[in-house]
């Protein structure tokens, strides 16, 4: 395995990769893990959503990915007046041509910060489907297309919690990822606590420094497609996810959308890791990211006990992993 030579060229991407990381370590304490999936989401070109109770960094930690892109960003603040016009723009009279020019929303950008995204009703929330999925916006008859970085960075709180609304499947399908985030351990914390005493405007994160432009992170992105996936990885792939939707304590299973992040998902992984091919140990840690947020508990499993996480667990040892 030692003469095995990489047959795409991912020495710059390592190189990026390694910086990225060293950059990102200023300012976000543990995490490693939503700091690997939400790179992972960039290069391979899909949208993420981050759950979690108030105050565990989830703003911080898209915020941070804005600094180390070198690309134009913008934050929304979902609330429940929020309308569709406020996020995509809307048509304004202009007196001097006697015509409406379109006056292009904050969702015109390349990183997108959506805050607390559940927190809007569920039409402000179903004016994002058509960007999220061909970036591009549709107004009195004529379309707008965004740029080719174009990435939803969204927060949302569990949706337990007063004031919020549940996203719809269609929504939620169109995430690459949902990443979890938990509280912070005692000794993560007490980092915490000693980087914002030394600097009390911490959270402004002037002292990162922009990694990558956008230019570079399309271009990778390319390179990305020549990521080696088997057949045979491809399969277990189709299995996995088909095992969704006839799981019996599944009401909604995984669409083929899923399989398709999957696998885009999982070339990006291995990349990040510096391989040019894609081993089912990829696939199997990115199974439970891509899927959870997109299946449904039956009301039986519910009642149960059941959860999300025990179902995609199952799902995992079930299926035959490819030799």
């Amino acid at each position: 395995m030692s003469d095995f030579e990489n047959r795409v060229d991912l020495s710059q991407l390592s190189v990026k990769i390694a910086k990225l990381r060293e950059e990102a370590s200023k300012a976000l304490i543990g995490q490693q893990e939503m700091l690997d999936l939400m790179l992972t989401a960039m290069f391979a070109g899909g949208h993420v959503l981050i759950e979690g109770v108030p105050g565990i960094a989830k703003t911080l930690a898209a915020k941070l990915v804005s600094k180390l892109v070198e690309a134009d960003f913008k934050r929304i603040q979902f609330t429940p007046d929020l309308m569709p016009s406020d996020v995509l723009g809307t048509s304004v009279f202009n007196p001097k041509t006697a015509s409406f020019d379109y006056r292009r929303g904050p969702i015109f950008s390349n990183l997108v910060l959506i805050d607390e995204i559940n927190r809007a009703p569920a039409k402000t929330q179903a004016s994002l489907f058509e960007v999220m999925e061909e970036k591009q916006i549709s107004n009195d008859g004529q379309t707008y297309y965004l740029e080719s970085l174009f990435m939803v960075l969204a927060t949302q709180n569990p949706i337990e919690q007063e004031g919020t609304y549940r996203l719809p499947e269609a929504q939620l399908d169109r995430f690459i990822f949902k990443i979890v985030v938990d509280y912070p351990e005692n000794g993560e914390e007490s980092q915490i606590l000693q980087m914002t005493n030394k600097n009390t405007n911490h959270h402004k994160l002037n002292f990162i420094e922009s990694v990558i432009g956008k230019e570079e992170i399309v271009i990778l992105r390319e390179n990305l497609e020549s990521i080696v996936m088997k057949d045979s990885l491809i399969d277990y792939i189709v299995k996995l996810v088909a095992k969704t939707r006839d799981h019996h304590s599944l009401y909604l299973g995984a669409s083929p959308r899923a399989s398709i992040d999957l696998m885009k998902a999982s070339k990006a992984f291995a990349a990040i890791q510096g391989r040019d091919f894609v081993s089912p140990e990829d696939i199997k840690r990115l199974f439970r990211p891509v899927v959870e947020h997109r299946i449904i508990l039956s009301p039986e499993a519910e009642l149960q006990g059941i959860t999300i996480k025990e179902v995609a667990e199952q799902i995992l040892q079930q299926v035959e992993v490819p030799k």
